[in-house]
């Protein structure tokens, strides 16, 4: 045999076992179909549907380093431990939204971390409630968390985070509600039991650059109820609040005095910055045996915003508290948030 007829005889070996391969050639599967997230634009930005639902998602919250300083604590802070006292907190809130024939269904989650140090931290639910055709049942703030935009008006309720059931009509200038709280974790009077039940009710709009709202609410174990008025109007660079509150005697819709007015004026001094002073005058301030004290007292403050930039904020506060019958005192703070 040649070498000629030994190449012959190899190339047509290789030729059969290509051919035979060929036939028991193994096929790769095709890749399954991969569902992407799909931006859901029916209730605003920032909502996605839930893959393989018609369900729309929205994540978003804040991350907040705040120091307070000062004599009294702030912003629903239980304690200062000392005259300077920093404390981090990192919120998520998850709304889902889908539609129904009764209106959109809605859900919301709030979850929020607290920590005033690296061991004394903190976990907690901040809400979480169910929304369809103006009812709403869970646990939500209330209409009196509301407040004006500074720091220096205290007219709202010692807890306004409540288990509750309500109905609200609104439209995009109006709304009208009505609203079952528990208050068991509220002010009650010392022969009551800590299980109060409350009635509130509020109402508000808008018109051009007037806005308003009145909120009333009435706690039954305590037998004593508020009633609160507000409003704002654009003026010049800026916006004026005003604002009163009167209490028939201490309840869980309010303690700090039996009448109250507050004021503000918050100047856009630039598209990023702005400063507002604010001023409070209380008509028998405090609680002893139950009841309102007769002394006064007035509270003055300045709080300034500024947009570092988009998503990302700086806010101070100093305020100034002088009661008639204690002694005064001055208290803020400074933070920074990162919303997203």
């Amino acid at each position: 045999m040649n070498i000629k007829s030994l190449l012959l005889g190899s190339a047509a070996a290789l030729a059969v076992v290509s051919g035979a391969q060929a036939a028991d050639a193994i096929v790769a599967a095709e890749p399954e179909p991969v569902e992407y997230v799909r931006v859901c634009d029916a209730y605003g930005t920032g909502y996605f549907y839930i893959p393989g639902t018609e369900t729309c998602l929205k994540i978003n919250g804040y991350i907040r380093f705040q120091v307070d300083v000062g004599d009294q604590p702030l912003n629903g802070s239980e304690s200062n431990d000392s005259d300077w006292d920093a404390r981090t907190r990192g919120q998520v809130q998850f709304t889902a939204k889908s539609d129904t024939e009764y209106g959109p269904l809605t859900g919301v989650i709030v979850m929020q971390f607290n920590a005033d140090n690296a061991t004394d931290q903190s976990a907690k639910l901040d809400s979480a409630y169910l929304d369809i055709a103006g009812f709403r049942a869970g646990l939500f703030y209330s209409w009196w968390d509301d407040g004006l935009s500074g720091e220096t008006d205290d007219i709202g309720s010692p807890v306004t985070l409540h288990n509750s059931i309500r109905y609200q009509y609104e439209t995009d200038a109006f709304y009208a509600g009505i609203s079952v709280d528990e208050l068991e974790d509220g002010y009650y009077k010392a022969d009551e039991e800590p299980n109060n039940v409350g009635v509130a009710v509020g109402l508000g709009g808008k018109a051009g650059a007037f806005s308003y709202q009145i909120t009333a609410g009435y706690d039954v174990d305590n037998e004593d109820g508020a009633v609160r008025a507000m409003g704002t109007v654009d003026i010049g660079p800026g916006t004026l609040g005003l604002a009163a509150v009167y209490a028939t005697g201490p309840s869980s819709y309010y303690t700090k005095a039996e009448w109250a007015v507050a004021a503000e004026y918050a100047i856009k001094a630039t598209d990023k910055l702005k400063i507002t002073p604010g001023v409070q005058y209380y008509s028998n301030y405090g609680i002893t045996d139950d009841d309102f004290d007769d002394g006064d007292a007035w509270k003055v403050g300045l709080t300034v915003d500024y947009q570092i930039v988009d998503n990302f904020y700086a806010k101070a506060s100093v305020q100034y508290l002088d009661p008639e019958d204690d002694d005064d005192s001055t208290s803020g703070y400074f933070r920074l948030q990162r919303s997203f």
